[in-house]
């Protein structure tokens, strides 16, 4: 009697099992589903930016809308660029941001004024807040509405641009009813200019600065001796001057409001709230 021989094992097949291809193909079009509808969804980032400017000042956010967002939230002042008569060592060395909602005994709050000053600015410019026209930004002591050169004035001149009239009429509305000294204080780059009508960026600097002045106390509605024009050329740069984009950002006119108190009987529009799809 020959031995019974043990059955044969059957060889497992190698690789993935077929059930895996089929999910992969549904998990692969699910993806291209979603991406697909999330081309077509549409965010009015404009909008978006200023109102999350406006919910920060309001409810003392460290940061509401994110820096890959864009614009500018409303933060510490980077430098005192606006100092009177001189800057400051602790203001020039970039200011730490106070949260007014901790109650450290080693740090101060922001003041009501400040903040109530920012706010009204905000709420008038909200546009030109969201279309980076001009940043406002605060600490301390001051609020400091800051001008791009691209918006308020031609490369190397300083007659204010025709667009520019209306929005520094709308700041005067808003600063007329406040009170506290004001500093217009014009910036350039480091590259010395080459004109017959300025010798140099003091030269450029100060006639812009003087431009910006004319214009707030043109109808009176701001007192000539609380403002004063500073030119500060190339000493106060906010980054520095080693890319075309960096200097952009130093060429610039910044309006500074300090220690100021506004009139509580004035009025103000308030900002609407939309909730974005």
């Amino acid at each position: 009697m020959q031995p019974t021989r043990p059955p044969k094992k059957r060889k497992q097949k190698k690789g993935n099992p077929d059930w895996i291809v089929t999910f992969a193909d549904l998990a692969t079009l699910l993806l291209t589903f979603f991406i697909l509808l999330l081309s077509f969804a549409e965010m009015d980032a404009e909008k978006y930016r200023a109102m999350a400017n406006s919910m920060k000042l309001a409810l003392g956010a460290d940061n509401v809308i994110g820096e890959d967002i864009g614009g500018a939230p409303l933060s510490e002042v980077e430098s005192d660029s606006v100092s009177l008569p001189e800057p400051t060592d602790t203001l020039q060395e970039q200011p730490e941001f106070i949260d007014e909602r901790t109650e450290s005994s080693e740090t101060a709050k922001i003041p009501g004024g400040v903040l109530d000053l920012s706010q009204r600015l905000i709420r008038e410019l909200e546009s030109e807040v969201a279309s980076d026209k001009l940043h406002i930004n605060y600490d301390k002591d001051q609020v400091v509405i800051r001008f791009s050169e691209d918006a308020t004035f031609p490369s190397g001149d300083a007659t204010i641009k025709p667009d520019m009239i209306p929005i520094i009429e709308r700041v005067v509305e808003v600063v007329g009813n406040c009170t506290g000294n004001i500093v217009v204080s014009g910036h350039t780059d480091d590259r010395p200019i080459s004109s017959t009508q300025y010798r140099s960026n003091w030269d450029l600097s100060a006639a812009r600065a003087v431009s910006v002045v004319h214009e707030l106390v043109l109808n009176r509605d701001i007192e000539a001796e609380r403002v004063v024009a500073a030119g500060r050329a190339e000493t106060q740069p906010l980054a520095p001057n080693n890319t075309a984009e960096n200097r952009a950002v130093n060429r610039r006119v910044e309006i500074s409001i300090r220690n100021p108190e506004c009139d509580e009987d004035a009025p103000t529009r308030d900002l609407p709230i939309e909730i974005l799809p």
